[in-house]
């Protein structure tokens, strides 16, 4: 029991770090309203500015075109790289307020969850960009020698964190109950109209909580890096527990932010000791236990959790009425065609690669697009085809017009689990949820050797139909890639590109842009608005699938580094930019994804591959702010101005002139 005891009160101080980090986003929220998915990455950040500042005296700012090292002649003692790191979070919570934040104001959910989302992924880029890849480790900030606590001996840094963090919580607390700013703070979440009536500015009050947000998760960032290595991922993966425990105080109530936080990290130290003695326990529940917290939360919770009051709000993006269809099928089967008989080597791969994103954009055209929920897994159910494809085609010996269907449904039920909490919970809090799922699926299932290979991964055979081999590579080889392989690719994505076109025509298309737009109204037209929830959930589970078992076939052997979360947020990232409530939005998303057509041709032409994550991040933020239709809505609508319907009514659920919804 004894030991126990230990790894609860070592797990305080991990939990100090996802206590702090959801202070700030609390913080945040309470500001502006909107929930910082980059929270982490901020701290991230932070800590290896400190780091830096420490080995080298070099402070390294996150700014693009401008001097970006400051040298200070030599190593900068503790006080003057803690003081100047603190100094550099309070400055980035105000520069991303203002430049990303403060536009997105009165935006829809969709569009805040994109930017912070951008956001997270330009720092992450931003720190290998300037720190490199290499993980670090540094000096601990506090004395670490063990004391004795209940009969037990503790790391001092852990209890000194635990206690404040608890300290942290009372002073916001005491902070926003008992001071006028507090009030203002309070009153400008309720109405923003009641802070201007105490004589505040809304954007003085956000952007000064922004600047505590920051300063509190570069703080808990470094005091992080005392305890375990400088990594950008587990480091930017903290917002899941950190969000895991905002949920518990409802993004309103410090105290139990800070004890939630406290308890994943005490929880997950306890989990590790306890799979030592219990060896049945499954891998992975550790990292899986802040998902359990957020789905406790939001059951207990639902849709009671608070939202800001606001001015108004823009619409969602436009989900156009397709039209000329054949015209636009066959001159782009031509294009595509064309271009794998004239490519070769790596272009022909990076093409394949953008025809099989275009599937998987596809998926968020659907649940997106069209339902408007909110999805950070899509990758993950992905990756769930493709694994099941392994099982199915060399442990079953299935043949693939059976393993890879079976394989997509498979993504599907995966997906109907995920989407149950949709039935309770909408917008940023479903964002939550997926993000979540997504790390408990990946520690779970993609990182248990039991069930994927582990590190060595999992096998897929060469695809073949009617004696036909439709592989990348051919027979034993030969050309790399194959032409009869992009066509396979190519026609998976022409059925499922016109099973979307012919969904949003349908009656069923418009009951989701129904439900879209009004849950209530769409209830009050007589629409089973759960059964319209599931159904896009596994419908768009079912497309990402597919195009996991087609990913599966390209590379041949797959492990979970090929479905992680930033994957999926990366997904995000270009489906966004191509557009995502139209089909040709996710053609454009395809040629944009990682390993796309578009990068790899910009970086044989411009050697622009080592700042592909850099662009993606601020061209998902400048789209979030400037054009929100993405790349194909800003073509359209300057090709044809009528595009964008100007009817409110019209545009809200985005229903064509003429249509009904329950016809």
């Amino acid at each position: 029991m004894g030991d126990y005891l230990v790894f609860a009160l070592a797990g305080m101080g991990t939990g100090a770090v996802y206590a702090s980090l959801g202070l700030g986003v609390v913080l945040g929220y309470k500001g502006s309203g909107i929930i910082n998915f980059a929270q982490g990455a901020m701290a991230m950040y932070v800590a290896f500015a400190f780091d830096q500042l420490r080995r080298t005296g070099e402070l390294i700012l996150p700014v693009i075109g401008l001097p970006t090292r400051i040298g200070l002649g030599g190593p900068a003692p503790f006080p003057v790289a803690f003081f100047l790191a603190l100094l550099l979070a309070a400055l980035l919570g105000l520069m991303v307020y203002f430049f990303v934040f403060r536009p997105l104001r009165y935006a829809p959910t969709l569009a805040k969850v994109v930017a912070s989302i951008g956001f997270m992924i330009a720092l992450q880029a931003m720190v290998v960009l300037r720190f490199g890849t290499a993980n670090r480790s540094f000096a601990p900030v506090l004395a670490a020698e063990p004391i004795e606590m209940l009969g037990v001996q503790v790391p001092r840094d852990r209890l000194t964190l635990g206690l404040l963090t608890v300290l942290m919580a009372v002073a916001l607390w005491a902070f926003f109950r008992f001071t006028r700013f507090g009030t203002a703070t309070r009153a400008a979440a309720e109405n923003e109209k009641g802070a201007v009536l105490l004589g505040f500015s809304p954007d003085v009050l956000a952007a000064v909580n922004w600047m505590l947000a920051t300063v509190i998760a570069g703080l808990a960032g470094m005091l992080l890096g005392g305890i375990t290595a400088l990594d950008p991922v587990t480091y930017t993966l903290a917002i899941v527990p950190a969000l895991g425990a905002a949920l518990v105080g409802r993004f309103n109530s410090f105290g139990a932010t800070a004890a939630a936080g406290l308890l994943i990290g005490m929880g997950q130290s306890v989990i590790t000791r306890l799979q030592l003695d219990v060896d049945w326990l499954p891998t992975g529940l550790r990292d899986g236990l802040p998902f359990l917290v957020i789905i406790v939360a939001l059951v207990v919770a639902g849709r009671s959790l608070p939202m800001r009051g606001e001015l108004s709000q823009e619409r969602l993006p436009f989900a156009n009425r397709p039209k000329d269809i054949p015209l636009y099928a066959v001159a782009g089967l031509g294009v595509a065609v064309v271009a794998l008989y004239i490519t070769e080597g790596g272009l022909r791969l990076a093409l394949i690669t953008s025809m099989i994103g275009a599937i998987l954009c596809l998926s968020l055209v659907v649940l997106t697009g069209f339902l408007g929920q909110i999805s950070l897994a899509q990758m993950t159910f992905a990756g769930a085809a493709g694994f099941a494809l392994s099982a199915f085609s060399m442990q079953m010996g299935l043949p693939l017009v059976v393993a890879a269907p079976l394989s997509a449904v498979v993504a599907g039920v995966l997906g109907l689990l995920v989407g149950i909490p949709a039935l309770r919970v909408r917008g940023v809090n479903l964002a939550v949820v997926t993000l979540g799922a997504a790390v408990a699926v990946e520690a779970f299932i993609f990182r248990n050797p039991d069930y994927t290979g582990g590190f060595e991964g999992a096998r897929i055979p060469s695809p073949t139909f009617a004696g036909f081999n439709l592989g990348i590579g051919g027979q034993g080889g030969g050309d790399f890639p194959r032409v009869a392989f992009g066509l396979f690719v190519l026609t998976i994505l022409t059925l499922a590109a016109l099973a979307v076109v012919n969904l949003r025509k349908s009656a069923t298309g418009r009951r989701m842009l129904a439900v879209r737009a009004n849950e209530r109204a769409a209830a009050a037209a007589r629409i089973n608005v759960t059964w319209i929830k599931l159904l896009t959930f596994g419908l768009a589970s079912f497309i990402a699938g597919l195009g996991g078992a087609l990913l599966a076939f390209r590379q041949g052997q797959i492990s979970f580094e090929s479905f992680g979360v930033f994957v999926s947020l990366s997904l995000l990232a270009a489906a966004v930019l191509g557009g995502i409530s139209s089909v040709s939005g996710a053609i454009v998303g395809g040629g944009i994804v990682s390993g796309g057509i578009a990068f790899v041709a910009l970086d044989r032409w411009l050697g622009v591959g080592q700042y592909q994550l850099l662009i993606s991040g601020l061209a998902l933020i400048f789209t979030a702010i400037l054009s929100p239709q993405g790349i194909s809505g800003a073509v359209r609508d300057g090709l044809d101005p009528a595009a964008e319907n100007p009817n409110p009514r019209k545009r809200l659920a985005g229903l064509g002139s003429g249509e009904r919804i329950l016809s």
